[in-house]
């Protein structure tokens, strides 16, 4: 269930042409790497009374802190320690954990199943996690044993008392699906409490936009074009205070024979997705809910997927694979943004 890193491309980043694409155009342009990915955050003006570096220090700070939080590649971070504890006794978490960990459940039941924080194991078993191994299909019965040791059911939120619990010892969260999202946000409120209304703020693709760019226009980002061969722009979206966030399958995958096995697992089943779906991209109100949101339908696919977005009012984009290409298919909510 893992997502690919960059799913969407600024289209300011490739336009030459295109005088807001040039830092000097925004008194604050800041590109850096956090929570195994990079991020670049562009701020059109800022307030008088803000002093630049002080806010990049905080921003960075805020930053640092999240991974600290939620980074399964670091040893001593809050969500690795909980991975590694077998207590089935409730456990204090921080506030930023339960917030995420409660809108990954949310979304969990909101699909059926299709998102699952707990699929991390799974994950690692194809050779798509943090301890990558020879890219080969594991066994049925492999799969099945994997299985057992997942399910979001298994863990219980206090959300009074600031507590979590697993009820199965081996219990794995994996946040990789929905942490960058929230960390957009976070950036994104930070900017708008210190007066900041016109920003971009993207972290492994995941996106937050607010007001206008440097020519006092909306945002203007490119979907890419679901292929391995080249990175193509598929369309264009004019965007202004909403989150976008994009998956696919296109980029990170392997092959056994004539068989691609995606690195976008199933959780109900174990298995990589094996649809139509090349990629999908998400529209909402926060970056956390189109980080889950779009992973979760990459998975159920191009029907039941379109299906669940029609029927709960999901600003979706499908981009789906034909014979001699790709056709687009958008949700009712998505066309009624533009």
């Amino acid at each position: 269930m893992k997502r690919n890193l960059i799913a969407v491309f600024l289209f300011f980043s490739f336009i030459a042409c295109d005088p807001a694409s040039t830092k000097k155009n925004y008194p604050l342009h800041l590109s850096d790497v956090i929570m195994g990915t990079s991020y670049t955050i562009k701020v059109t003006s800022l307030p008088g009374s803000i002093e630049k570096d002080e806010l990049i220090s905080q921003i960075k700070r805020r930053l640092e802190t999240l991974d600290q939080t939620m980074s399964t590649y670091r040893q001593d971070s809050e969500l690795s320690q909980f991975n590694r504890s077998q207590s089935l006794q409730w456990q204090n978490v921080s506030k930023s954990l339960l917030t995420v960990l409660k809108e990954a459940k949310r979304i969990n039941e909101l699909t059926a199943g299709a998102f699952d924080i707990t699929v991390g194991p799974i994950v690692n078993l194809w050779g798509f996690g943090p301890d990558p191994m020879l890219h080969k299909a594991p066994g049925s019965e492999v799969i099945e044993a994997a299985l057992k040791k997942t399910g979001s059911e298994y863990l219980l939120l206090d959300e009074v008392g600031q507590k979590i619990k697993k009820t199965l010892p081996d219990l794995y969260l994996d946040l990789s699906a929905i942490a960058k999202g929230y960390a957009v946000d976070v950036v994104g409120e930070l900017l708008e409490q210190q007066g900041v209304l016109d920003y971009m703020v993207e972290i492994g693709g995941e996106l937050r936009l607010k007001g206008t760019n440097a020519n006092n226009k909306p945002w203007r980002i490119a979907i890419e074009k679901p292929t391995s061969e080249a990175r193509v722009i598929q369309k264009v979206l004019p965007l202004s205070d909403i989150s976008l966030a994009t998956s696919g399958d296109y980029r990170n995958y392997f092959e056994v024979g004539n068989v691609r096995f995606s690195h976008t697992i199933d959780p109900r089943t174990g298995k990589p997705i094996s649809h139509k779906l090349a990629s999908i991209t998400i529209l909402s109100h926060t970056t956390m809910e189109a980080d889950a949101t779009a992973t979760a339908l990459m998975v159920l696919g191009p029907v039941k997927g379109y299906e669940l977005a029609q029927e709960k009012d999901i600003a979706a984009l499908f981009i789906i694979k034909i014979n001699d290409g790709f056709v687009e298919k958008a949700s009712s909510a998505f066309l009624e943004k533009f």
